[in-house]
């Protein structure tokens, strides 16, 4: 991680999304959401750290279950209001807390409101992750 980037915290009272996704696969393994303590603790430790809303109170990813999130790269978007963070997985690898590799393992099959092509596509997108 090179350099400190300073992220715009102002907009969902304080807190930025933060995409968490595999470093070498790509897979979208979960979305959170980080304060600015959580953040600044995030690129001092190396690993992800983020904001409860339910608890209202920072937590590592994986502080109970060993399977933390080594950050590899941190890329901010063009409105400094959100990050994506790719991870090396610790632990067994499993990121979700019902034990399943990604938060994102339910599959819509189709959408109702799709337009044909958009929904053909879809459904051509599904049929290749199965």
């Amino acid at each position: 991680m090179s350099g400190s980037k300073v992220m715009d915290f102002s907009k969902l009272d304080g807190l930025i999304p933060a995409v968490v996704q595999d470093e070498t696969s790509n897979e979208v393994l979960m979305v959170g959401f980080m304060n600015d303590e959580a953040w600044a603790l995030t690129q001092r430790t190396g690993y992800v750290t983020f904001f409860s809303r339910t608890r209202n109170k920072l937590w590592i990813k994986g502080e109970t279950s060993g399977n933390r999130l080594a950050v590899r790269q941190m890329f901010v978007d063009c409105d400094d209001d959100t990050v994506l963070i790719k991870v090396a997985r610790e632990g067994d690898g499993n990121v979700c807390h019902t034990g399943e590799r990604s938060c994102f393992y339910r599959v819509i099959d189709k959408p109702k409101g799709l337009s044909p092509q958009v929904a053909r596509n879809f459904s051509s997108a599904n049929e290749e992750t199965k």
